[in-house]
């Protein structure tokens, strides 16, 4: 069955942010709602259609809950993204525990959902809504077989659910929408479900046993331990989520969603479903400061295969494959309250400077474990050359703005040139260190303000977040009186009670223009544990490490004053910023060389 979009009664609605947990396996991801509700999965990959897409409006969801009145409750098992949703009914308690086997098959998704009685009987309803291409595809050839096993397609997907046996087909319109079943558990059962997607023909089913202890293995392969870290338990996970949203081919997708608002009706949604180079750089250097761990290798595999395929003409975001990012458009879906319905990202026509200092500061830490291999050194040589033919170029900007010659652009790139060349060859060091000697110069001679600090560009005064960021990564040093008077004045004029803005859009107060940008904020501590200020730094990690719900999870930004997550989910570089800060504030600051 295929039409425009599926109409459907019944759908879960919507819930705040900060109460949706995340499954992946590398090659998607679902969010699950606090009534069990799976509202947001991409299948096969990252960037396909959503098969569940009612969070943003669409008809398809899969959702396991208690009937009757209950409280609901969850937790990640450690080290994991295996998720348990846990209610305490008027009878008794019941868990949900959710997965996608793990690690993930390119072609093909395993949704495991195992629900026990943990006390008392339990009575649940199971709703399975396969609609694929955002709800344009309804479920189609739906069958039982002899074993009790439900066959279907929807779209170009193929599905079959086992553990369902008694379940009955729903219909909406005299079309099958999909299908419900009645749950009864006695004290102390257990009931699999199990749900494969492939567009290719299914293989064997799955034994859930098997499934279930191969997934857990091979969580505990992939996470590493993080010992010596400020907060080791919130800094696995935040790994943990980095690594549950990379792909086989080493690309860290931005978030699992697209379109979630960062502010109500304000018209700034995007689709991030998508492999942001800078992004990517982030995670890798994260992870790099806290020890050579297989995140830290994708990084480098990704990026440095971007800067083969397309040289100085490296696109900002990719898809997981390497693959041109879409145009943007939208789907004609309601979208989440207060949101659109995009999908595709205009990312895909716009020059980004920085990303090219930014690959050089990721070759550097991955040299710094002795993990960049002939093929990075070679990306590297790709990445400095574009540097030096592109640098007079205005560029789009980390925060993807209009056209100017951004200093946070020019400086990142003179951190990159200095931090690589540090490990050069002699003669490509001193060419490199000259090219940053000359980038800083000019960008001082033209985006230096009155008073002494940066400013945004030649044309805008303004501060912002980002020139706090290329003293980190050595473009000059923490001395620097411009390092000093830049921390000084965004210190004064950008944060409000250790939240921290990227820069003022206009003269209503900060809150009111945009959520806390949580990246910001752990910028901020960075910097002030670079020049010595530990108290505050801890103020500023702590405040930070704070703005997330029961999950765990890190929007792009926080509403401070009503304490809400805004923005797509997980965002990636916010957990990579918060892993960094965990790890080097317990260190004394990096040592920036004199220039």
């Amino acid at each position: 069955m295929s039409s425009a979009h599926v109409s459907q009664p019944d759908l879960p609605p919507p819930h705040v942010l900060r109460e949706y947990a995340l499954i992946a396996d590398g090659e998607r991801g679902a969010l699950i709602g606090p009534r069990g509700d799976i509202v947001w999965l991409c299948c096969p990959r990252w960037d396909s259609g959503a098969l569940f897409s009612s969070l943003i409006g669409g008809s398809g969801h899969y959702t396991v809950s208690p009937r009757g009145r209950f409280v609901w409750g969850g937790y990640y098992e450690e080290g994991t993204l295996i998720w348990r949703n846990r209610w305490i009914t008027e009878s008794g308690i019941v868990e949900c525990r959710e997965a996608l086997a793990f690690p993930g098959d390119p072609r093909r998704a395993v949704l495991l959902r195992q629900i026990t009685a943990v006390e008392g009987a339990a009575d649940l309803t199971v709703h399975l809504e396969p609609h694929a291409d955002f709800g344009c595809s309804g479920p189609g050839g739906v069958r039982r077989d002899q074993d009790g096993v439900w066959n279907g397609r929807s779209g170009a997907l193929r599905w079959r659910w086992t553990g369902a046996a008694t379940a009955r087909p729903r219909h909406h319109a005299r079309h099958v929408t999909g299908l419900i079943m009645d749950l009864h558990l006695n004290p102390g059962a257990c009931h699999d479900l199990v749900l494969e997607l492939s567009e290719e023909p299914l293989a064997e089913k799955p034994d859930p046993s098997r499934a279930w202890s191969a997934t857990k293995n091979a969580w505990r392969r992939e996470v590493p331990t993080l010992g010596n870290n400020l907060a080791p338990g919130d800094s696995r996970h935040a790994y943990t989520v980095l690594r549950g949203l990379t792909s086989s081919t080493g690309g860290t997708v931005g978030a699992a969603t697209t379109s979630l608002p960062e502010r109500a009706e304000a018209g700034r949604n995007y689709d991030y479903r998508y492999v942001w180079i800078r992004d990517q750089c982030y995670a890798g250097q994260a992870v790099a400061a806290a020890g050579p761990h297989p995140l830290l290798d994708d990084a480098v595999r990704f990026v440095s295969a971007r800067l083969h395929q397309d040289g100085p003409r490296m696109a900002p975001a990719y898809t997981v494959t390497g693959a041109p990012v879409p145009d943007q458009s939208t789907l004609g879906l309601s979208g989440y309250p207060g949101g659109y319905d995009r999908i595709g990202n205009w990312v895909n026509r716009q020059f980004q400077l920085d990303v090219f200092g930014e690959a050089l500061l990721l070759f550097a830490a991955a040299h710094g474990h002795g993990r960049l291999g002939a093929e990075g050194w070679r990306a590297a040589e790709i990445a400095a050359d574009a540097i030096a033919r592109r640098r007079q170029e205005p560029d789009a900007g980390i925060w993807e703005l209009d056209n100017r010659a951004w200093t946070h652009s020019r400086l990142s790139c003179a951190a990159g040139l200095r931090s690589l060349a540090q490990a050069a060859p002699a003669e490509r060091a001193r060419t490199w260190r000259d090219l940053a000697d000359s980038l800083v110069a000019e960008t001082a001679a033209t985006s230096t303000h009155p008073s002494g600090r940066w400013q945004r560009s030649p044309q805008d005064p303004g501060l912002d977040a980002a020139l706090l960021l290329p003293p980190l990564r050595g473009a000059l040093p923490a001395n620097d009186p411009r390092t000093l008077r830049t921390l000084q004045a965004y210190t004064q004029e950008l944060t409000h009670d250790h939240y921290a803005y990227r820069f003022r859009h206009d003269e209503r107060p900060l809150e009111e223009a945009e959520g806390a940008f949580l990246l910001c904020g752990y910028v901020m501590a960075l910097a002030e544990h670079q020049q010595g200020n530990q108290m505050e730094a801890l103020r500023w990690f702590e405040r930070n490490r704070a703005a997330c719900g029961p999950p765990g999870l890190y929007t792009e930004e926080y509403d401070i004053g009503q304490r809400q997550l805004r923005g797509n989910l997980p965002q990636a570089f916010v957990h990579a910023l918060m892993l960094e800060a965990a790890t080097r504030l317990t260190a004394a600051p990096l040592a920036v060389p004199e220039l």
